[in-house]
């Protein structure tokens, strides 16, 4: 196997899985300050989940589409995976492909089908709603998302990510483009079925998508959403904070830090905002999300215009 083919089989899968640990044993630490227990207690809720899932019996259901059950549960972290080959760590990136911001988003579109394929393939009418759940609250984040990313992409003039990053030089692209990158972070929680995002998983519908899930099944889902979440948070950094920027350190450490930052962001909005219903989210995604990200898109191409690049 040659080094390219060993950093993309091997190299890639396992730092996604180490962060997405990291961040689960960290979700598990803040659970348990919340609710008063020891921390280490929390820190190793994650190990010990992963243990029993794994001596865990699969669940087999009739009538199920196992194949597309299977597929969908494994594809979850696959879709965050493939998201991370695109990130540039510094100049070096595992792909750089001239449209890396387009990937991202192509990406997420994946995730649409993998989130209903989990909630159909069951064969559960619970299951089966949580599965539409997801697809009714994409509609409302999907369309403000692409509009999100458009922005870095006119602000360096470019769909290359090495190309968006060199261009903040000067100013990172969240300080001018706020709107973007809020929109850009609630729709990495949501496709993480994350915090006020996880109607799919909803308690109402007994854990929707994943109440029929068990053994090793459930454990790759679990762990596909902390890896959306690591993908999302480590995707932010070259589209709004500058790449690999920073004093002293290496470039790819200050990449690591950045995305540990975004990533504890993004666990704390789980804490500070309630589920949001799909409807509800639609019409605050149309009436008010839409236009504001309309408006970030001409400031940027203003300020673009202008100055004849990126400030």
């Amino acid at each position: 196997m040659s080094d390219g083919a060993f950093v993309l089989v091997v190299l890639v899968p396992v730092v996604v899985a180490v962060l997405s640990a990291v961040t689960a044993s960290a979700n598990g630490v803040l659970d348990a300050r919340t609710n008063g227990a020891q921390l280490r207690t929390g820190f190793a809720v994650p190990f010990q989940e992963t243990a029993r899932l794994l001596r865990q019996q699969r669940r087999t259901l009739p009538g199920a589409d196992s194949l597309l059950w299977r597929i969908s549960s494994a594809g979850i972290g696959i879709a965050a995976v493939l998201k991370v080959l695109v990130i540039p760590l510094g100049g070096f990136t595992f792909a750089d492909l001239p449209v890396g911001v387009v990937w991202f988003n192509a990406m997420d579109v994946l995730l649409w089908a993998l989130w209903w394929l989990l909630g159909w393939g069951a064969n559960s009418s619970w299951s089966l709603i949580g599965g539409y759940r997801f697809l009714s609250q994409a509609l409302a984040y999907e369309i403000p998302l692409m509009f999100a990313l458009t922005a870095p992409a006119i602000g360096a003039g470019s769909l290359r990510l090495l190309t968006v990053q060199t261009a903040q030089t000067h100013v990172w692209f969240v300080v001018w483009m706020p709107v973007a990158f809020l929109v850009f972070a609630a729709s990495v929680v949501a496709f993480a079925s994350w915090g006020p995002f996880q109607t799919a998983l909803g308690a109402d519908i007994t854990g929707g998508v994943l109440l029929e899930l068990s053994g090793i099944d459930r454990l790759l889902v679990t762990g596909g959403r902390y890896a959306v979440l690591v993908a999302g948070a480590g995707f932010s950094v070259p589209l709004f904070f500058g790449g690999g920027a920073g004093p002293i350190l290496p470039a790819g450490v200050w990449v690591v830090l950045k995305t540990c930052l975004v990533l504890a962001g993004l666990l704390t909005v789980r804490r500070l905002f309630p589920t949001v219903r799909p409807d509800r989210l639609a019409e605050i995604a149309w009436v008010i999300v839409v236009p504001l990200t309309l408006l970030q898109l001409a400031v940027v191409a203003v300020i673009v215009g202008v100055n004849g690049g990126a400030l």
